[in-house]
């Protein structure tokens, strides 16, 4: 059979497997700034911190070793999560202001998660971090901002226009003002106040009584309600979007202290016990058989994150010398092309459905979601919907058998990066961070040194194709090489072409599924040395 018209098959009709089993209940719990090394199912004697109620969801299901966001940075993963196509196709913000702030991109919210699931009969609750832009009454009528928002006003753009029923969240991270909680679009308490927290002391408008050291317990505790107010007569959607282990590092007073590693364990455990609360409600509310719990987490570990609360440049290495690794046996962190910023733990647990205790190593984007859930629904996805996503519906019964992905298109703050099978193309020299950014340290290389060391491997002056060929480009073969040390771009330029020939089919056709052409929100290109994210070294060399 031919292999796209494989594909199709799959993403049209519901699996036969999966025709006696009645639609089960979703919860899908998103970790934020968690490493693959932090959990002590993927992490082993490497990891330091005790996970108990993530290793045994584990245990009790699946766990995937080859998942992946699509970007080591947490809006663009979002984005693509939610709606199942790359987050570079999406256009500018609209209507934005500074952090937690930040406005809309048009048509996220065209055909999401929440009104697929809705479609099917779900309920549908979001709770956590929102990150996904909002849009906010003001008093002046114009963008959002630190002084001029209308907090008494309903949120005119927000989860309930992604089709949630029921939301409750923050709309950035918990180191992005505004800190305040809106409930259905509608603010909660008083923002009559400033904050601002430990990592970057952020200091913008704030609820009253808002505490960061209370909200991660504030959202799972919101997740038990939404749950405990479900029933076996009609299937649920919850999306948790919890604010940990990102910075600031604000454990709750009950677990400060709980770990050997310090306060970043500390975080870290508490994000497990949210786990072990949205299991026990379930079982509480007699659902526990009919629900499917995915874990995950958005991209890997902040390498500024660790046991001092103040962001520190490269901290994570501290975590590191103690015999802790975040990421794994990876390298790299958030914001970066390697595998410790883009590897991510991945866990299903489905009761009676799903097997105990199995691994699978097929190839996964979390922008897969879209698919599977919408197979699982027994939803059929029109030809302009979810135009990224790949159902792995199949590999949750049948963790042996060959995923239906191939390839995978995955971007750090700057860069590019091609799945293809085990190898990986990573179209920048180095980390692919952002140009003097002191958050990305820990990164190697930086960017300034990697476009150095590229530039004097180069003869002559530039132009936009010598950027995607050796010395500009990393190529590595992870079945071999997990640790990405060997960059094998100089001797497999046949390869490096056809690579970079599939991530310019994949923008040029406005989807990476079978299907008609679509559009790009806006003009998308591979490299072009007009790029101010470039170095300013490359402007020398320009032909």
């Amino acid at each position: 059979m031919n292999k796209s018209y494989s594909i199709l098959l799959a993403l049209i009709f519901p699996l036969a497997a999966f025709a006696e089993t009645k639609n089960p209940n979703i919860v899908f719990i998103l970790a934020d700034d968690l490493g693959i090394g932090d959990v002590g199912c993927y992490g082993g004697k490497r990891c330091l911190i005790d996970t108990p109620n993530i290793d045994a969801l584990a245990a009790g299901g699946l766990r995937f070793t080859d998942a992946h966001p699509n970007a080591s940075v947490c809006g663009p993963t979002r984005r693509a999560i939610m709606t199942g196509r790359y987050p570079w196709r999406f256009g500018a913000t609209v209507n934005n202001g500074p952090w937690g702030f930040c406005g809309p991109r048009p048509n996220t919210e065209k055909w999401t998660l929440g009104k697929l699931l809705k479609k099917a009969g779900y309920r549908t609750g979001y709770v956590g971090k929102w990150h996904l832009g909002t849009t906010m009454a003001t008093k002046d009528g114009k963008s959002q901002g630190l002084t001029n928002v209308d907090f008494k006003k309903p949120l005119v753009y927000g989860p309930v226009q992604f089709g949630f029923d029921y939301s409750f969240i923050l709309p950035g991270s918990l180191d992005m003002y505004p800190y305040a909680y809106a409930r259905n679009n509608v603010w909660q308490g008083e923002v009559t106040t400033q904050k601002g927290w430990s990592a970057f002391n952020r200091v913008g408008p704030a609820e009253k009584d808002f505490q960061d050291h209370e909200v991660l317990e504030t959202f799972y505790t919101e997740a038990e309600s939404f749950i405990r107010k479900q029933n076996k007569d009609n299937p649920f959607f919850l999306f948790l979007a919890l604010t940990a282990p990102h910075t600031p590092t604000s454990p709750g007073v009950k677990w400060r202290g709980k770990s050997k590693l310090g306060v970043y364990g500390d975080f870290v455990m508490e994000v497990d016990h949210s786990v072990e609360r949205v299991v026990n409600a379930l079982k509480a509310r007699g659902l526990e058989q009919d629900t499917l719990v995915m874990f995950s987490s958005d991209h890997g570990p902040a390498p500024y994150a660790g046991n001092t609360l103040k962001a520190t440049p490269a901290q994570i290495k501290k975590l590191e010398a103690q015999g802790h690794f975040p990421s794994g046996p990876h390298r790299g962190y958030k914001f970066s092309v390697y595998e410790g910023g883009l590897r991510v733990p991945l866990i299903a647990r489905w009761p009676g459905v799903i097997a105990e205790g199995k691994i699978c190593d097929a190839l996964i984007g979390l922008n897969d979601f879209m698919a599977t859930f919408a197979e699982l629904a027994g939803i059929k996805l029109s030809d302009v919907q979810g135009p990224d996503s790949i159902s792995f519906a199949t590999l949750l019964k049948n963790p042996n058998s060959k995923g239906m992905r191939k390839s995978l298109i995955l971007q750090s703050v700057t860069a590019f990066v091609v799945r293809e099978g085990n190898w990986k193309l990573c179209v920048c020299p180095g980390s692919g961070a952002k140009i003097n950014s002191p958050n990305a340290n820990g990164n190697d290389p930086m960017p300034e040194l990697a476009w150095s060391r590229a530039l004097e491997v180069f003869k002559g002056k530039l132009k936009d194709t010598d950027l995607v060929a050796a010395p500009f480009v990393q190529l590595f073969n992870l079945a071999n090489d997990p640790h990405e040390d060997s960059n094998l771009a100089s001797q497999n330029s046949e390869r490096v072409s056809r690579m970079i020939g599939l991530l310019k089919m994949q923008i040029e056709n406005g989807r990476s599924t079978p299907g008609a052409k679509l559009k790009n929100d806006k003009n998308v290109q591979v490299f072009n040395l007009k790029d101010k994210r470039l170095p300013e070294i490359l402007r020398e060399r320009l032909e």
